[in-house]
């Protein structure tokens, strides 16, 4: 047995870890397969990302819900451009200000973490 202690969003855990056989074999060889499948999403967007000078940011970790904009979409200040999904919960990401969506940088299905760039805006 391990302990270890974990910080996530700032909360602390103490936690024990039981090494066995069998299950620390699986689990490294069950990580890098879902990897890859995630990475050619992500990196699809990226290409596109920074075409606007206001970024729309994510708030909280989750997953692409549901597009709400498209490119080229004037949107006003406080208009969701992106929904996320976390915990069971739709949460909206807005439009800081008015503006034109330059690119949509997530695409539905793809893991968002805490302050990723969704949108940006001219």
């Amino acid at each position: 047995m391990k302990n270890y202690t974990i910080t996530v969003n700032g909360n602390v855990y103490d936690v024990v870890v039981e090494e066995g056989a069998g299950n620390g074999v699986a689990a490294p060889a069950a990580a890098p397969k879902a990897a890859p499948k995630a990475a050619p999403k992500a990196a699809a967007p990226k290409a596109a990302a920074g075409a606007g000078s206001i970024k729309v940011e994510a708030g909280a970790a989750g997953k692409g819900f549901k597009i709400e904009a498209n490119v080229g979409q004037a949107v006003k200040k406080g208009d969701a451009v992106v929904i996320i999904e976390a915990m069971k919960m739709e949460i909206p990401v807005v439009a800081p200000e008015d503006g034109t969506v330059a690119s949509i940088d997530v695409a539905v299905g793809d893991a968002v973490e805490a302050g990723a760039l969704l949108a940006t805006l001219n």
